[in-house]
């Protein structure tokens, strides 16, 4: 069969103009490995991977485009855990953590460019760690660690966050961390008014010479295990950071009656005060340069509030004269509260209130 001319034109036209489809170009996918990471707060570096053990341990890193890839994962493979971040200084949420996970979580910006990214560990050490693995995106990059000044912030289970977000899982339902919200609690809250780095080293129930129900292990007695449990040989090193204050906030599990099953005798004021001076000491003794910062608790009320505040104006007197040289101990005692949060806990607003107590307090001490 004979093929018309003007036929023949065509289809060659066709073929030197090009119409076959375009050619499709990969995006450029970087990977930053967990060891480039610059975090704060009580980390370990394990196998290539960033163990995020204590509250609000956090890193940040930029990337570009309109998402980023965090590979994380449990020890755990049938429990959960929960990070938190900020995208571009803005809160955004909470992200579940799931042992038996194969994915990972994605951030997604909601336009191209560069974008900055904060990851927050959302629970306490004693919840467990999340290994960080990698992150990938276009362009990922580590944020460098900040030359602001530093606060670690020492305390129980009102430091930590704990039981004060039921958003998502409402008080009593669930797991414990389940209402963890590290991001959300008083201490990272007022560093982040004060343009302050901050660390918590905190654990739900501890005290200063008892805890919630039980005599041991105490805060002193943990303080210096990388994951505050006594058990563990491994301890954590303190050249890590030098905080320019350090805050403590323990009492309320001394003065508390229990939980009704283990015997409890009453509060010993004597015992109080000197574990609370060695453990002081102990504090010290790690950060030589440090204000020492002592505060009370808001859960505490009535003549319990007045003898608290009278034990810590002892454990001042007595820091002060055996280091003559050093900056007094500063003091703060919180306003009475009525705690609206979990198991009789402050919650998100009640931490709120605490940071706006405390932010005029530190930024005296951080000057």
């Amino acid at each position: 069969m004979k093929i018309p001319a003007h036929c023949l034109l065509i289809t060659f036209s066709a073929l030197t103009l090009g119409f076959a489809p375009p050619r499709v170009v990969p995006k450029v996918t970087d990977v930053l490995p967990a060891a480039a990471l610059q975090p704060y707060g009580r980390t370990l570096l394990n196998k290539e991977q960033l163990e995020l053990i204590s509250s609000a341990v956090h890193f940040g890193f930029s990337f570009e485009g309109t998402e980023c890839q965090i590979f994380a994962s449990l020890p755990n493979t049938q429990g959960h855990n929960y990070l938190q971040y900020e995208l571009d200084g803005v809160y955004q949420k909470r992200l579940k953590v799931t042992g038996n996970s194969k994915e990972p979580i994605t951030i997604t910006a909601p336009g191209a460019g560069k974008h900055t990214v904060w990851v927050y560990k959302a629970t306490e050490a004693h919840t467990g760690a999340i290994a960080i693995q990698k992150i990938t995106g276009q362009k990922v990059k580590a944020m460098p660690n900040s030359k602001a000044p530093l606060i670690e912030f020492i305390g129980n289970s009102i430091t930590c966050g704990a039981a004060m977000d039921p958003s998502e899982v409402p008080c009593g339902a669930g797991q414990y961390h389940d209402q963890h919200n590290a991001y959300m609690a008083y201490g990272p809250r007022a560093a982040r008014a004060l343009k302050t780095n901050f660390i918590l080293s905190s654990v739900s129930g501890i005290g200063v010479y008892r805890n919630w129900n039980s005599l041991s292990p105490t805060m002193p007695q943990v303080y210096e295990k990388i994951d505050f449990q006594d058990k563990n040989p491994q301890r954590w090193n303190f050249a890590t950071y030098s905080p320019k204050v350090v805050s403590i906030a323990l009492g309320t599990n001394d003065f508390s009656n229990g939980d009704g099953k283990t015997a409890r005798l009453p509060f010993d004021s004597a015992s109080f005060v000197g574990n609370y001076v060695q453990f002081v000491k102990l504090v010290k003794a790690k950060y030589p340069k440090a204000q020492i910062a002592l505060l009370s608790s808001p859960m505490i009320n009535g003549k319990n509030r007045t003898l608290l505040q009278n034990c810590l104006t002892a454990v001042k007197q007595k820091t002060d004269a055996s280091f003559p040289t050093d900056k007094p101990v500063a003091v703060y005692f919180f306003q009475p509260m009525q705690a609206r949060g979990c198991l009789g806990h402050p919650n998100v607003e009640d931490h709120a209130i605490m940071a706006s107590e405390l932010e005029p307090f530190f930024r005296k001490l951080i000057q």
